[in-house]
């Protein structure tokens, strides 16, 4: 007799949400994954080695290794910007609140993270993160 193939659960949603984690736990999971999608897209559109992102990201080439490979479990979000900020990539988070009780266990925030598109850009940046850095 041959088995079925049917799934066990059916996500109705997002899976972070459907893995019960807490919300901030699936939120800060949804950013990671966020991010590192960005740096990985950016890291293949300009053809990086490991080599040369060990130089870029001031990183020692296992680290660099894990985070090609998609390998960040113990890697911080701060980390990612981090990395990001090094690959001259501007990154932007808006939170909204959530729309009601039809959806009080989903998590709604979003990030975007996109290379800068001039110096004016990055000057911005700097002074944003020195003012978010020192509390102004």
């Amino acid at each position: 007799m041959k088995s079925e193939n049917r799934p066990s659960h059916i996500t109705k949603g997002d899976v972070f949400d459907d893995l019960g984690l807490s919300r901030s736990e699936a939120s800060a999971l949804k950013i990671k994954a966020t991010l590192l999608d960005a740096i990985l897209r950016e890291i293949e559109k300009r053809g990086y080695t490991q080599s040369e992102l060990v130089e870029i990201l001031d990183e020692y080439q296992p680290s660099v290794s894990n985070l090609t490979r998609g390998k960040i479990a113990k890697v911080s979000v701060e980390k990612l910007l981090t990395y990001s900020d090094r690959l001259k990539m501007k990154a932007t988070l808006s939170v909204r609140a959530g729309s009601g009780a039809h959806r009080k266990n989903s998590s709604r925030s979003h990030s975007r993270l996109t290379a800068p598109s001039s110096a004016r850009d990055q000057s911005r940046s700097r002074v944003r993160r020195r003012a978010a850095a020192t509390g102004s």
